[in-house]
């Protein structure tokens, strides 16, 4: 029993299959920024599955004119059985730019966003894991400025949430981390 239990682990980590892809979009215009690591550096463990598994602060540019909704997806392009989505979240208000550091589980986000399921199976965020002994694995902070909010509700899964983006998206910007555990 703790054999399955232990290979369920293995398999539910950011090797296991993923749900995401990716999406036809205009050109990248938003910047997007974190203080908690820059563009192509390692992710810190307090934001993975090997520390307090919190979501990293975020900060992005003002969408264009027309924006009525920002979109978050964050996924690991790298995990062996396809993207991995990590967090999805939506209709968080045009004015703003940016979430503080552990925004999914502290109550914090506005009444109106919503969380999707991730492809660990719960809503939320849930932190960088590769298996243990892979390479660096790329985790994209993509940050989408939408032309409409999302009717989906809460703990939608990562397919739907991606659906509802395709054709919806007026600009977005990504931001690269990187974690091996």
């Amino acid at each position: 029993m703790a054999v399955a239990a232990a290979a369920a682990v293995v398999v539910v980590a950011c090797g296991g299959g993923g749900s995401g892809r990716d999406l036809p979009l205009p050109e990248r215009t938003l910047a997007v920024s974190s203080a908690a690591f820059e563009d192509g550096s390692s992710i810190p463990v307090e934001f993975t599955c090997e520390g307090a598994d919190r979501s990293p602060p975020l900060a992005w540019e003002s969408g264009p004119p027309g924006t009525a909704a920002y979109a978050i997806v964050v996924d690991d392009p790298d995990a062996p059985g396809g993207i991995f989505v990590h967090w999805t979240v939506w209709n968080l208000p045009p004015s703003d730019t940016g979430l503080p550091a552990g925004a999914s589980s502290s109550g914090t986000l506005p009444p109106a966003v919503r969380e999707g399921r991730n492809d660990f199976g719960r809503n939320g965020w849930g932190g960088p894991c590769p298996p243990k002994g892979d390479e660096a694995h790329r985790y994209r902070f993509r940050v989408y400025a939408l032309r409409e909010p999302l009717d989906l509700p809460p703990g939608a899964p990562p397919g739907r949430v991606l659906d509802r983006l395709e054709g919806n998206v007026l600009a977005w910007g990504e931001l690269t981390g990187t974690f091996a555990r």
